[in-house]
């Protein structure tokens, strides 16, 4: 049964677990990790695929189904805790850069996905089934609603992808709410090389905090006026009005004076 703790909702839609796997395209060389199998939706046709796949599983009634199922074999169980895990390992086990893929619980998507971004220097791609609001706010565009702290901060990161909406039937137990199927690709060279992210962080904090002030009041604390026209920032719009590229060079300002 479901571990409702755990935020897990199982596909059981066979159409879109095709899809899915499609959009994965798994092949044979390829380091492959699928973080929360559950009871292998995905685990099973991937493994078709794969000599080896590595599953990260915290529910311990579901790592004894795993290890009794027909495609145990090609499983390499880690009864771990995604959030703290150092997907280094994997890597420097392989030697190959990791392909990530799951099915994420609801309740620590957002917080998995920036744990995660520690580890882009050695992740080829990610593929995950998120709330369709979650996934929306990750690849929003300035001037949408969606649009905010998260926004910037994963595509700093990545280049993010939605693949697929998946409707609440597709899964059991039914959520409340559509789910989004996304790709994440981590990028090789940036705009802007930002050597503290926390800066970043702690920019967008400031200005998406108070949306509804003007950046001049916003990033008063950080930024004379005078100093956001010559970034090339108009200081009378607001935190959505401005590209994400202009987020990072204000960033690298302050890590630069």
């Amino acid at each position: 049964m479901p571990n409702k703790k755990l935020g897990q909702h199982f596909l059981i839609e066979n159409k879109i677990i095709n899809k899915i796997v499609n959009y994965i395209d798994p092949r044979l060389q390829d380091n492959i990790l699928e973080i929360g199998p559950g009871l292998g939706a995905l685990t099973k046709p991937i493994c078709t695929f794969l000599e080896k796949l590595y599953v990260i599983e915290l529910d311990s009634d579901l790592v004894n189904f795993l290890f009794n199922s027909p495609f145990s074999k090609k499983l390499k169980i880690l009864k771990k805790n995604a959030l703290f895990y150092n997907f280094l390992d994997i890597f420097n086990k392989e030697n190959k850069n990791i392909r990530i893929f799951g099915n994420l619980p609801y309740n620590i998507s957002v917080r998995l996905i920036l744990y995660l971004f520690n580890f882009c220097s050695v992740i080829k791609d990610m593929h995950f089934m998120l709330q369709k609001e979650v996934a929306n706010r990750l690849s929003a565009s300035p001037g949408t609603k969606c649009y905010g702290r998260l926004s910037v901060i994963a595509q700093y990161y990545c280049n993010i992808i939605p693949l697929l909406q998946v409707f609440p039937n597709s899964f059991s137990p039914v959520p409340k709410v559509n789910s989004m199927f996304i790709r994440l690709i981590p990028n090789l060279t940036f705009p802007v090389l930002i050597e503290d992210i926390k800066v970043l962080e702690m920019i967008t904090n400031a200005a998406f905090g108070q949306r509804r002030k003007i950046l001049r009041h916003s990033l008063s604390k950080f930024f004379h006026v005078k100093t956001l026209i010559k970034l090339g920032v108009n200081p009378m719009l607001r935190a959505e009005n401005i590209r994400v590229s202009q987020y990072f060079q204000l960033a690298y300002y302050l890590i630069m004076k």
